[in-house]
């Protein structure tokens, strides 16, 4: 069974890596691992196959609402986002769209967070040094707002369901540290971020409509996705209580930052386990949450914002990688061994 598994994680961290076709229809490919993790364990009976069907729900239906507002309403919020920077100065309006995009992404979701982010920033005069900070910073902070609620992003209904918590144990368990990241992230942005006379920043055919083919296939993909984590989290589970249990928690930490080149929320499924303490799991989250941002790979909002404005691995990793490594350290000693 172990050799099963194994065959199976390594699987799973390098085939998106080395596949073209993996890459492009990961929930698919997903799926396929999370169902075949659970046949190894042999623990593939009715109510698992009930649970991880039930699991997707929430945040497909948020989802799926929050594309078809942000597709109806996408000219009035353009306009909003407009009329906003011109009430506020500058480095004000950089400061809470970083922060505030954060903290309403648990409501709306990392992809409409992602989306309205590419709006912004096509709205800002900004030259490409800045919008591409501008965007890296804001998908930062998306990344860690939206593991607030369940329905945030994939890394945090999978947490739940794996702990068999309620809607609001994520929050009281890192609200604190991220809401604490947020602020600072939006501090950081206005001290980095700066206005341009003429702008050279990021544009691209973004502000087309996706249309609701887009809409509804993204839904179901996110299903889909969901679903697979649900069951590759519980065909691990006995490879975790023989590899993981042991570790310590600073260790845990520091071996997340392969979340950098991985979708934080497989390795969410893969690692989290109710046998462990809460300052366990929140080692776990925090590192797999702030190395999330690191590279394009990491999180769902890198992978949006980067393909739909044009940015390279290269420029997002001249940026995203040295601050994510200064913001793994910070919270490594503010946060971990305190």
């Amino acid at each position: 069974m172990m050799i099963g598994l194994m065959a199976i994680l390594l699987l799973v961290l390098l085939m998106p890596l080395l596949s073209r076709p993996v890459e492009s229809n990961l929930e698919i490919f997903m799926f396929a691992m999370g169902v075949s993790a659970a046949f190894i364990s042999d623990v593939m009976n009715p109510p698992l196959f009930v649970k991880a069907a039930t699991d997707p729900i929430k945040i497909t239906i948020a989802v799926l609402t929050a594309g078809l507002l942000f597709k109806w309403f996408q000219k009035p919020l353009h306009w909003g986002i407009s009329r906003v920077i011109q009430a506020l100065s500058f480095k004000v309006f950089i400061a809470l769209a970083i922060t505030v995009l954060g903290m309403l992404s648990s409501m709306i979701t990392a992809i409409i967070a992602a989306l309205i982010l590419v709006v912004i920033v096509q709205s800002l005069p900004l030259d490409r040094q800045s919008s591409i900070r501008f965007v890296i910073l804001g998908c930062f902070s998306i990344g860690l707002g939206a593991a607030l609620s369940p329905i945030g992003e994939p890394l945090s209904t999978i947490a739940i369901s794996k702990l068999e918590e309620d809607f609001f144990f994520l929050m009281r368990l890192v609200g604190a540290e991220i809401i604490a990241a947020l602020v600072i992230l939006g501090g950081i942005a206005a001290l980095l971020i700066r206005k341009s006379d003429v702008k050279e920043g990021l544009n691209s055919p973004v502000s087309n409509r996706e249309s609701y083919d887009e809409i509804i296939s993204r839904s179901i993909k996110v299903y889909f996705f969901v679903m697979g984590l649900s069951l590759l989290g519980e065909g691990f589970e006995p490879m975790i209580n023989e590899y993981f249990l042991g570790l310590d928690y600073s260790v845990m930490y520091w071996i997340n930052m392969i979340s950098a080149i991985l979708d934080n929320a497989t390795l969410t499924a893969a690692e989290i386990s109710p046998a462990m303490d809460d300052v366990t799991i929140k080692s776990i989250l925090l590192g797999l949450l702030i190395s999330g941002g690191m590279l394009i790979p990491g999180n769902i909002p890198n992978i949006i914002a980067a393909s739909k404005l044009g940015i390279t691995s290269k420029e997002w990793a001249l940026f995203g990688v040295p601050f994510g490594l200064l913001l793994m350290a910070v919270y490594f000693f503010a946060v971990i061994v305190r």
